[in-house]
């Protein structure tokens, strides 16, 4: 696979003998990500092994998935997969849908400003936690900030404008 890719999965473990993985889900689109025939990059630290990968069945197990590969056909080949990501590219992502909605990628990167236009800082990354989801905000004097992502306190996302207008609460950013 070639291009920006995204985490969809993380093989975590074999189960049984007959090469099902248990997957990590890291995607609100699992139906999609792992429907038979789908196509996943394999990105891993120095193990050797197949660049992609092709999902031949998955169904949900104990808030995971389990999964079967083309080629994976035992226990020792599904072994080899423990600690894999599992990645598409973005490119191949269809759009949300909803012109609130953002996939990560598409925030990572963007500036951050307050609605006066003072730059704060840059969106290094979206946390999803149980509480909802956090945009860790690298501020220019090199310290991460984490910022609600509602509407409330990010009211304006600009894709086209590379920026995201953030208009915090007193002392969310540091500045009590």
């Amino acid at each position: 696979m070639t291009g920006p890719e995204l985490a969809v999965g993380r093989v975590v473990k074999t189960h049984g003998v007959r090469g099902e993985v248990v997957v990590d889900v890291r995607t609100d689109s699992p139906e999609l990500r792992f429907a038979p025939g789908a196509v996943l990059g394999v990105q891993r630290r120095g193990k050797p092994g197949p660049d992609t990968l092709t999902v031949t069945a998955a169904r949900p197990h104990a808030g995971r998935l389990l999964v079967r590969f083309e080629s994976v056909d035992g226990m020792d080949e599904a072994e080899r997969l423990r600690g894999v990501t599992l990645t598409v590219r973005t490119d191949e992502l269809a759009p949300t849908g909803d012109p609130d909605e953002f996939h990560d990628h598409q925030l990572e990167g963007l500036r951050v400003v307050l609605p006066t236009g003072d730059e704060v800082g840059v969106v290094r990354e979206v946390l999803h936690t149980p509480g909802g989801e956090l945009l860790s905000v690298r501020t220019a004097d090199d310290v991460e900030r984490l910022v609600p992502f509602v509407a409330a306190i990010v009211p304006e996302v600009d894709l086209a404008a590379g920026r995201v207008v953030v208009d915090p609460p007193e002392g969310l950013l540091g500045d009590d």
